[in-house]
C-alpha cells in the first residue's frame, strides 16, 4: 500500500499563496497518478488538481484553473500544490491521493490510496 504524507497547510490570508507538498517514500511511487483533494466541513471530497505518473498530464478544477498549479519530482517522491490568489472558499482539509488509472481521474473512487489531509484556512 501506498502511503502519502501531506505537509504545507496553515493560516493564510486571502490573495496569500501557499504550497503543499505530498510525498511517499514508497518506491513505485512514479506508477501512480497523484491527486489533491479537498473537503470542506460537511461535504464531500472535491477534486483540485491531478498529475499524470510522468507528468506530461495535468488536470485542475474550475475553480482553482489559473490560480493553482500542480507540479511532481519522481526523483524525490513528491508532489507539489502551488496555490496563489487564496479564497476564503478554499478553505479546507487537502488530502493527496494516487491512482493506477493510466489518466488523471477526477472522481475521488478511483484513488485507491489516500493522505492523512493537511489543513488550509484562508481569512478574509
Amino acid at each position: 500500500q501506498v502511503q502519502l504524507v501531506e505537509s504545507g497547510g496553515r493560516l493564510v490570508q486571502a490573495g496569500g499563496s501557499l504550497i503543499l507538498s505530498c510525498g511517499t517514500s514508497e518506491r513505485t511511487f512514479r506508477d501512480y497518478a497523484i491527486a489533491w483533494f479537498r473537503q470542506a466541513p460537511g461535504k464531500e471530497h472535491e477534486f483540485v488538481a491531478g498529475i499524470s505518473w510522468d507528468g506530461t498530464n495535468t488536470a485542475y478544477s474550475d475553480s482553482v484553473e489559473g490560480r493553482f498549479t500542480i507540479s511532481r519530482n519522481n526523483a524525490r517522491n513528491t508532489v507539489y500544490l502551488q496555490m496563489n490568489s487564496l479564497k476564503p472558499e478554499d478553505t479546507a482539509g487537502f488530502y493527496c491521493a494516487a491512482s493506477t488509472e493510466p489518466l488523471v481521474p477526477v472522481d475521488s473512487e478511483d484513488y485507491e490510496y489516500w493522505g492523512q489531509g493537511t489543513q488550509v484556512t484562508v481569512s478574509s
